[in-house]
């Protein structure tokens, strides 16, 4: 009160009750308002859990046993385990305990051994993922052929991140955010999901970046088989060549000559000389060259780096005020910088490819090197491709009966110099039927890296083909068949060999020059049952752009997964996004694109655009685009749409008098030309040959096409 209570006021007055008090006694004050009456107070002190009698333990301070008006009225107490259980505050035994414990020294810290909890989360498909990528990475005794890329490669997967608490931050820490997740004292340090057996994060079915993806159909497929002679070029028979030739001609992959800059040819992994045109700049990188010491510390750097973050150092300076940016784990920190990548916060941002290309680092036997000189082709619009074909045979070139399946893990380098201009064609074919009584299934585990330095410009163009066609009409259920046939579609799609196949493909682009572009066409159209792309695209320097557009073609009984990341880091940069999906009959397939905008990326002008088109209500399809900015001045914009074929379109070109078949085709082509357009002239090819990547499209557009009672209404929209 900001008075002096007055006498008989039922407030508390402190100096009245210790003159009460005898000396070395404790005092309860009770007040009329608050309908606690002496006897009240007897009766609860009389309850069976207050071991002691109330006349004993409180009466009332100088025989005053009961007050007038609203003043309090004042016990003194000389037992206090009873107050104490009322919670009337310690008496002269309890502080004296307190002040002895409080005498003795500090008991010790007990620190909490972390690693005997390292491995409690795992469940069984968590250890079902880890021995499949176990027996992919083989032992540290077996051959490889990337020197000390190799061994710095198996280094960190085998090097577990080490299990400590972060450091409790002060406020006055230049380091200090709101924004932090310490583990309890108590509690153990555990490794985020993926790294309790490896010092990579290995595929998790439960993982953010891979939930959308059948991990468990892919592990439960053994892929350790190894081609025959990796490592070594492939000498072809004259015969074996010139068929090869044919088919690359009429799949549409193969240029001839004079119409390419450079072509190198893979077959199950080894590379081809008899059927490469190779030059300075671009050829074919051996074990020899990696024990010679004959590359350059450049090469190097660049095949060592790992993507996801796990190399923290940046691809170039980024300059920001006064200062220049270094560090990947730092950019925008404190607040919104994403840490340290093995630590769960990091590892839901990632795609998941740190550990498929520190594999490839450890399993390829060769490495297709694109390094453009400065200047070359500078201003032209359209140069000679250079092109990289990857073929595959039947059983991958592996004689091992004993193995169900095999990989192999292309990998590519491409440097474009300063003020040069280049166009890389990246494309993946069948070099023979499917012959079921040979077919292996097959793990394409590639990584593409590339470098775009000042002014450079860079056209990347990447188209997918392998697995055969999926079967169409499996969307149908069994009453739906029009009895034209007497096997079953879905029957016909489970036994389809190629269903067993999983193709992985990361690409990371790092833009390293002021007013460097990357250019890219990416196509989807194999039918491999599991399929799965990653880019990743820095944009490091003022003025760099990146321009992406992606189509997935995914029917049958696919599984197919694209996963895009363009990180805005240096001032001014641009990028534009367009990505195509169309899915039919069972398949299921998901697009995740994410564009983050550093606090340092002030300016930048990013626009994405995701369309899908779903056939079959039997489809399934997860489109999920996504922006983080940080920074304050910028223009960005995202959106993403599904849907059905157009009932209006397809009713305009009936009323002109084209068959549904027909129009639906038209409708669906014209979905896929917008891509299409994107890839280089020399790519498409002749649109009335059916090599031509125009005819190619149309024949597998047509085993999705939707069938049935279904097909014609057209009704089906997303919901």
């Amino acid at each position: 009160p900001k008075s002096k209570p007055k006498a008989g006021s039922p407030v508390f007055d402190r100096r009245r009750a210790r003159s009460k008090c005898p000396s070395r006694t404790h005092c309860v004050q009770l007040y009329p308002t608050m309908r606690i009456t002496p006897l009240v107070l007897s009766a609860l002190l009389a309850l069976p859990a207050l071991s002691f009698s109330p006349p004993r333990s409180i009466r009332p301070c100088g025989g005053a046993t009961s007050t007038k008006g609203d003043s309090p009225t004042t016990y003194c107490a000389t037992s206090t385990s009873a107050l104490n259980a009322i919670g009337l505050g310690p008496g002269e035994d309890e502080e004296a305990s307190a002040v002895a414990i409080a005498d003795q020294p500090a008991a010790p810290e007990v620190e909490i051994d972390n690693e005997q909890y390292r491995t409690s989360r795992l469940t069984k498909i968590d250890e079902q993922c880890d021995e499949w990528y176990g027996a992919l990475l083989g032992t540290s005794d077996e051959t490889t052929y990337l020197g000390d890329v190799s061994a710095e490669a198996r280094k960190r997967i085998l090097t577990l991140p080490e299990l400590k608490r972060a450091p409790v931050l002060l406020q006055e820490d230049e380091n200090w955010t709101p924004y932090q997740n310490n583990v309890l004292p108590t509690s153990a340090v555990l490794p985020a999901y993926g790294l309790e057996q490896y010092g990579l994060p290995t595929p998790r079915k439960n993982a953010e970046t891979w939930r959308h993806f059948d991990v468990v159909g892919m592990v439960n497929v053994d892929y350790s088989g190894q081609p025959d002679g990796i490592g070594s070029e492939l000498v072809l028979e004259d015969d074996i060549a010139k068929r090869y030739k044919s088919t690359m001609k009429e799949g549409g992959v193969w240029m001839d000559d004079e119409d390419c800059a450079a072509r190198l040819v893979y077959v199950d992994g080894k590379y081809c000389p008899t059927l490469s045109k190779s030059t300075n700049s671009v050829r074919n990188l051996s074990h020899k060259d990696f024990t010679d010491g004959s590359l350059s510390d450049e090469i190097l750097k660049n095949l060592n780096r790992l993507p996801d973050g796990f190399t923290d150092e940046l691809a170039a300076e980024v300059p920001s005020g006064d200062s220049f940016l270094t560090s990947l784990k730092s950019l925008s920190g404190p607040d919104h910088n994403v840490g340290d990548p093995t630590s769960q916060f990091a590892m839901n941002n990632q795609q998941g490819t740190a550990c498929f290309a520190a594999l490839n680092s450890i399993r390829t036997g060769a490495v297709a090197l694109m390094d453009v000189p400065a200047g070359l082709n500078e201003g032209a619009d359209d140069p000679k491709s250079v092109v990289i074909i990857n073929g595959q045979t039947a059983n991958m070139g592996c004689s091992d009966d004993e193995k169900d399946g095999a990989s192999c893990h292309p990998r590519i380098l491409a440097i474009a110099g300063e003020g040069s201009s280049s166009a890389l064609v990246q494309t993946y074919i069948d070099l023979s039927e499917t012959d079921e009584a040979v077919n292996k299934a097959k793990l394409t585990n590639g990584f593409t890296q590339i470098y775009i330095k000042k002014g450079a410009n860079l056209t990347h163009a990447y188209v997918e083909e392998t697995g055969g066609i999926v079967t169409p009409g499996v969307e149908l259920s069994s009453g739906d068949e029009d009895g034209s046939s007497t096997v079953d579609p879905r029957e016909m799609e489970s036994k389809r060999s190629a269903l067993q196949n999983t193709h992985l493909e990361s690409i990371d682009v790092h833009v390293a020059g002021d007013d460097g572009r990357y250019t890219a066409a990416i196509m989807g159209l194999g039918g491999n049952g599991r399929s799965r792309i990653s880019l990743s695209a820095s944009l490091l320097r003022p003025g760099a752009h990146a321009s992406l557009n992606g189509f997935v073609l995914a029917g049958g009984a696919q599984r197919t997964e694209t996963k895009t990341n363009i990180h805005h880091v240096a001032q001014g940069t641009t990028s534009q996004q367009t990505q195509r999906n169309m899915v039919g009959g069972r398949a299921t397939s998901s697009f995740r694109g994410r564009i983050r905008v550093e606090q340092s990326a002030q300016q930048t002008d990013s626009d994405q655009l995701s369309r899908t088109v779903l056939l079959s209500e039997k489809a399934r399809v997860w489109a999920v685009p996504s922006l983080e900015i940080i920074a304050d001045d910028v223009k960005c914009t995202h959106g993403a749409t599904v849907s059905d074929l157009s009932e209006e379109e397809l009713f305009y070109l009936r009323s002109r008098g084209v068959d549904i078949e027909t129009a639906r085709n038209m409708l669906m082509y014209a979905f896929v030309d917008e891509v299409g357009q994107a890839v280089p002239a020399a790519v498409r090819g002749n649109d009335n040959l059916d090599s031509g990547l125009k005819r190619r499209c149309i024949k597998r557009l047509q085993n999705v096409v939707p069938q049935g009672e279904r097909a014609v209404k057209g009704e089906f929209q997303s919901s």
